[in-house]
């Protein structure tokens, strides 16, 4: 197992992105890229930590590989967004690969260079690719949050659409599809 860790948002969004896909162990949630120890989601929230809500992927790369992760993750947020995403701003929203080692860090590296040379958003990339500080995992009631609170409204006008999106596009990649 391998794992990956992104920021790009909300982390009950970006979860729920990626949690259903084949090979995909587990997703928690959590921040990473601040200054201060265990924070808490309220201590993140007032933008005062520097840390990003961000989620970490534990995967079986011969089912899944960090390319495709990569291209799941460019694909499912705005990544030309300083510290934005749709109405949530504010640096803990911001589009990050907080690489684990050299070989996920120039994937990341060409992905992006690859994607602003094709001019495939109408403005450049500013996500960070940085390696991974600590990881803190967020709170029990973060966890696996679309799944256990799907009929709330921001589950449902902004993260239901991401995941109805991941199922569109990358359908043949999801944990049904592959007979799981």
């Amino acid at each position: 197992m391998e794992q990956a860790t992104f920021g790009a948002g909300c982390f009950w969004c970006v979860e729920a992105v990626f949690q259903n896909l084949n090979g995909v162990e587990k997703v928690v949630s959590g921040y990473t890229g601040g200054k201060i120890a265990n924070p808490t989601y309220k201590e993140v929230c007032s933008g005062l930590t520097g840390h990003a809500e961000v989620i970490q992927i534990t995967y079986e790369p011969s089912k899944i590989t960090f390319e495709e992760l990569l291209e799941i993750f460019w694909k499912t947020h705005d990544p030309t967004t300083l510290n934005r995403q749709g109405a949530d701003t504010g640096t803990q929203y911001r589009s990050a690969i907080f690489y684990h080692n050299e070989e996920q860090r120039q994937l990341a590296e060409a992905y992006k260079q690859k994607l602003n040379e094709a001019h495939a958003f109408p403005n450049p990339i500013v996500t960070e690719i940085v390696p991974l500080p600590t990881f803190y995992v967020a709170e029990n009631y973060h966890q696996d949050y679309f799944n256990q609170n799907g009929q709330q409204p921001y589950c449902q006008f902004v993260v239901k659409p991401k995941v109805d999106k991941v199922r569109q596009v990358f359908g043949h990649k999801l944990k049904s599809a592959a007979g799981v």
